[in-house]
């Protein structure tokens, strides 16, 4: 029971604590807008502002208590918004090199591209009528285990000097020594010289050795050419300018093209080219030479970003005779003789202009015997690679996926690029021992379908269309254009980036009928096709239906299912380069690219472009002819493009 007295004494603390309620949970109101509501760094991956998810960065690199971001030789003025003057773009910044262990690269593996440092000791030339690497010491250079303990063991440069040649002629194939020891004297200096000619007039005395064996040693009709090397001081009595100056590295190069990077090629060759013949060449390296990286993948500040699909370019060592093309002049490349001088080849268009590229195999890339497994390697090494190697466990060399982010301060994911590896060929019952050919074309397998909806599955959702960051600091609340755009389901969503996939030879499902265009009731089939017959494995895994149509862009959208990846761009058919759209997802050939590959006279080499503006909504694509015309350009995804 209550007396009134208590009641007076309750009614005076309701006129005191109303109020003070109201204050109090008015200033929580304000905490939580202006401070608990903004982005903090958190112990989770992911934050978000309104619907737009980003990867969390940090806001202060001056602190002692964070570690700095892309800070090292930072040169190049930020001009993007939401910088501060003086700031960087977080893509346009020198990278710290990785520390390598010198100390812990293998000595007696000969790796042409690993970073080696360590300086070599001694080279010699064999000649074996048997292929040394099937028959492992049989035609080594002599020595004993004392010398192999001071000059290191003999490492032998895998290509053949006498590949060019014939049966008759042979292998020929440079050893070298390699060695950590500082009292060795180390090698600084390589010519190549006719019989009678010496690199001083005492060789001897100046620390010139002659390697007995020539180097055209089985091969008639050319005259004899002989390596002579220079040693200079041991590890342990160079500067640190003359340890940068030091033999490191051999290969062999066949054809008149470039040699790896950072390598330096020896004249004369030491097989002229002659007819068919190519000429090769020895190469080596001085010091440590890392190529340069690719700046991460991302978008224009105006939301643009382009892909060039170069396809069946078939390129080899020679430079041989046009195939189907009335053309003229016209120079081609038709003898694959060495993968090795191939990949150095192929990526020059590339690297020559500091553009980012990135491959995927076709069903000849092993025709010489070299391993994808080893391509990879080599590939990763050239500048502004981005190719990888993927998972091991699953089918193939070469699944990965790309990221494609904004170029403002919240480094959106705006775009994936996925690249699988379709295969070689499937082996059948007539392929025993490996006596017989092959019988079919291989295709993407189960586990390759479910690493694929596992990587899509990772993939956080965006607010889409993409607005960039228009703020002075992503510690302050973002700048929206207009607040009532946010909120209208009809123009913005929650859904993951766009994707677009490159894998060689189609799958079964891009030779179905096409879509039908609703605006037009045409069938959404662009360019020329059925020049060939289908170019897919017999076999299936039944990639389109379990993998392609089950990752969707969103859980969110509603009366139709909306395929994450848009685009499929494929190669391996060289007549063919249509764009054909089914169930939604479009089916894209590159068209043949090379003079070398097979054609057709009247049809013009071809490459693809694909142009994704407006920050990954729209893709627009062309191909570009010999001719330098552009045809067939559309809307393939975005405003302007054919609906469901």
């Amino acid at each position: 029971m209550v007396s009134c007295a208590g009641l007076s004494c309750l009614r005076g603390m309701r006129s005191v604590c109303l109020p003070l309620t109201t204050f109090l949970a008015f200033c929580l109101l304000l905490t939580w807008i202006f401070i608990l509501y903004q982005p903090n760094h958190g112990p989770g991956k992911k934050q978000r502002i309104s619907w737009q998810s980003w990867e969390s960065v940090f806001v202060d690199q001056s602190s002692p208590s964070r570690p700095a971001i892309n800070k090292p030789n930072a040169t190049q003025p930020y001009s993007g918004s939401g910088g501060s003057k003086g700031e960087v773009d977080w893509w346009n910044v020198t990278q710290p090199t990785k520390e390598i262990d010198y100390s812990s690269l293998p000595l007696d593996v000969w790796t042409p591209l690993l970073p080696h440092g360590t300086g070599l000791s001694e080279i010699t030339v064999v000649g074996c009528y048997v292929d040394p690497s099937l028959a492992e010491g049989l035609c080594d250079p002599d020595t004993t285990r004392e010398k192999d303990a001071i000059r290191g063991k003999w490492v032998r440069v895998w290509p053949n000097l006498n590949a060019e040649g014939n049966y008759m002629s042979g292998y020929l194939n440079v050893y070298y020594r390699r060695t950590r020891r500082m009292d060795v004297d180390l090698i600084t200096e390589i010519k190549l010289l006719p019989k009678d000619e010496t690199p001083s007039t005492n060789p001897e005395t100046d620390h010139w050795h002659k390697v007995k064996t020539s180097l055209r040693a089985g091969v008639l009709r050319q005259p004899p050419l002989y390596l002579w090397y220079k040693t200079g001081k041991s590890l342990g009595g160079m500067t640190a300018e003359e340890k940068r100056d030091i033999i490191t590295e051999m290969d062999v190069l066949y054809g008149d093209d470039v040699p790896w990077y950072g390598f330096e090629t020896l004249e004369p060759p030491t097989m002229p080219q002659s007819g068919k013949i190519q000429s090769t060449r020895l190469t080596y390296r001085r010091g440590v030479k890392l190529p340069p990286k690719a700046h991460p993948l991302h978008f224009s500040k105006d939301g643009k970003f382009k892909v060039l699909q170069v396809a069946d370019l078939h390129y080899s060592v020679s430079r041989g005779v046009c195939r189907d093309t009335d053309l003229k002049p016209c120079e081609g490349s038709d003898n694959i003789t060495n993968t090795l001088s191939v990949i150095a080849k192929f990526a020059r268009a590339a690297t020559d202009r500091k553009v980012p590229w990135a491959v995927v195999f076709g069903n000849h890339d092993e025709d010489d015997g070299l391993a994808k497994e080893h391509q990879v390697s080599l590939m990763r090494s050239l500048p502004y690679s981005l190719v990888e190697r993927g998972p091991k466990d699953i089918h193939g060399v070469g699944n990965y996926l790309l990221k494609v982010r904004s170029a403002d301060a919240s480094k959106t994911h705006l775009l994936t690029l996925y690249f699988l590896d379709s295969g070689s060929y499937s082996k059948g019952w007539n392929d025993w021992f490996g006596l017989f050919h092959p019988t079919d074309y291989d295709w993407i397998r189960q586990n390759q379908i479910d690493w694929f909806l596992q990587e899509s599955g990772s993939i956080s959702a965006i607010e889409r269309p993409f607005s960039p960051d228009t703020g002075k600091d992503i510690g302050d609340i973002w700048k929206r254009q207009h607040i009532a755009d946010q909120l209208t389901p009809t123009t913005r969503k929650l859904a993951k980036p766009n994707a677009m996939m490159f894998f060689h030879m189609p799958l079964p499902e891009t030779y179905n009928k096409a879509d039908g265009d609703p605006r037009s009731g045409r069938l959404l089939d662009v360019g020329i096709t059925g020049q060939e017959n289908p170019g897919n494995a017999k076999g299936n895994d039944k990639f389109f239906e379990n993998g392609i149509l089950k990752a969707l862009e969103s859980d969110h959208t509603s009366h139709t299912d909306v395929s994450e990846v848009k685009v499929i761009g494929n190669g391996h058919c060289h007549l063919t380069e249509n764009c054909r759209r089914v169930r939604g997802v479009w089916f894209c050939f590159g068209g043949g690219g090379s003079y070398s590959g097979y054609g057709k006279i009247g049809f013009d080499r071809r490459f693809r472009v694909f142009e994704i503006s407006d920050y990954g909504e729209t893709i627009r694509t062309y191909k570009r002819t010999e001719k330098d015309e552009i045809v067939d350009s559309m809307v393939l995804a975005g405003a302007g493009a054919p609906s469901f």
